[in-house]
């Protein structure tokens, strides 16, 4: 069961960077949650983070897996991940850019993490049912 921190807890950030690297290979399902957590921000500036994927460490996707929209204020934002059709991801990082506009300084200031937790195969099977009775 994996449940870890893509970027570590209150980590402060001013300019683009990237997480440290997580291995997937102990899921026992492919689907993931992960949470976006902005504890801390200056007016005027934004931030944009995103996962991406590698089978070896080496040679990371051109893309990203997942994105979260651009945040401009403190807050959670839940995002759901489904990698069961990216079999050959063993590994996954953050990556993030920050931006900052308007009057005083311009450098921006973000202190944020994002953690992510694997979603259990019996708690998919049970909204996949739930979603059946629904139809």
């Amino acid at each position: 069961m994996i449940d870890t921190y893509l970027v570590p807890e209150k980590t402060k950030v001013s300019a683009k960077g990237e997480g440290p690297v997580v291995d997937l290979g102990h899921a026992g399902s492919r689907v993931f949650l992960l949470s976006l957590q902005i504890t801390d921000i200056v007016e005027q500036e934004a931030l944009d983070v995103s996962v991406y994927g590698s089978a070896d460490k080496v040679v990371w996707t051109p893309k990203p897996l997942a994105s979260f929209p651009q945040k401009f204020y403190r807050g959670d934002h839940p995002l759901l991940v489904d990698l069961t059709a990216t079999l050959e991801v063993k590994f996954v990082r953050a990556h993030w850019q920050v931006n900052r506009w308007g009057r005083g300084s311009e450098t921006p200031m973000f202190e944020f993490q994002l953690s992510m937790k694997e979603v259990p195969p019996d708690i998919l099977k049970e909204a996949t049912a739930e979603a059946k009775e629904l139809i």
